[in-house]
């Protein structure tokens, strides 16, 4: 596999020599919230790191991409009930987001891609999206390992459509890439079937609504693990 090219590893004069405008800099964004008892507070973190890390080895030479660190505190306050959640309001990952954006845009670099782990993210990074093109001219993406059910993906069948948190895919996945995090023992099924039946909303309904995870089940998370 071809070693990924990280953005930090760099020295000063380095970034300058070596970007371009052509130069892609990939951006993952994760989380630090509550999975329910099965799996780690890290799970979208550690997902979108994976994820990028693969794809930058994927493409090797064929183009210039390069790997910033993971931002790991995101929006995740659909937790905020939870220890352990540690998330960041709206207007702060905003913030954050143009911060970046503003110190990209001083590198040769105009290419900036959001690989998000974390589906409260979603909406704030397509707000984002055209915000650091008019304020710092870059060209900006966003993209997603997976989209879950709630921004008009998929879920397992079993799970309804309905399998948008610590259900199968998650959990099947951090069993292929942290094993000795995931604790299935503690793990059940977690499917809101009366949301399922609902027409209109739903997640990835034609109407949205603002839930809690823990509107549910107590514990937090919806799916089944237990397929996993």
């Amino acid at each position: 596999m071809t070693r990924v090219r990280y953005f930090p590893d760099l020295t000063g004069p380095q970034v300058t020599e070596l970007l371009t405008e052509r130069s892609i800099l990939v951006q993952p964004l994760g989380a630090i919230e509550q999975h329910g008892p099965h799996l780690p507070l890290s799970t979208d973190s550690v997902v979108a790191t994976a994820v990028a890390q693969a794809a930058i080895a994927e493409v090797g030479d064929e183009l210039d991409v390069w790997l910033l660190p993971t931002l790991e505190y995101t929006k995740s306050n659909e937790h905020a009930w939870s220890a352990g959640t540690v998330w960041l309001s709206a207007t702060t990952l905003l913030a954050v987001l143009d911060d970046l954006g503003r110190c990209i845009a001083t590198t040769p670099a105009k290419r900036l891609v959001f690989l998000n782990g974390h589906g409260g993210n979603s909406a704030l990074l397509n707000v984002a999206n055209r915000e650091l093109r008019l304020a710092h001219g870059l060209m900006t993406f966003v993209t997603h390992p997976g989209v879950p059910a709630d921004q008009g993906g998929a879920s397992p069948a079993d799970e309804l459509g309905m399998g948008v948190h610590g259900g199968t895919d998650e959990t099947s996945i951090m069993l292929h890439l942290a094993p000795h995090l995931v604790n299935l023992a503690l793990a059940q099924r977690r499917v809101p079937e009366a949301l399922a039946l609902n027409t209109y909303v739903r997640f990835g309904g034609r109407v949205s609504f603002g839930w809690m995870s823990n509107d549910f089940f107590p514990d937090g998370y919806i799916g089944d693990p237990t397929a996993a």
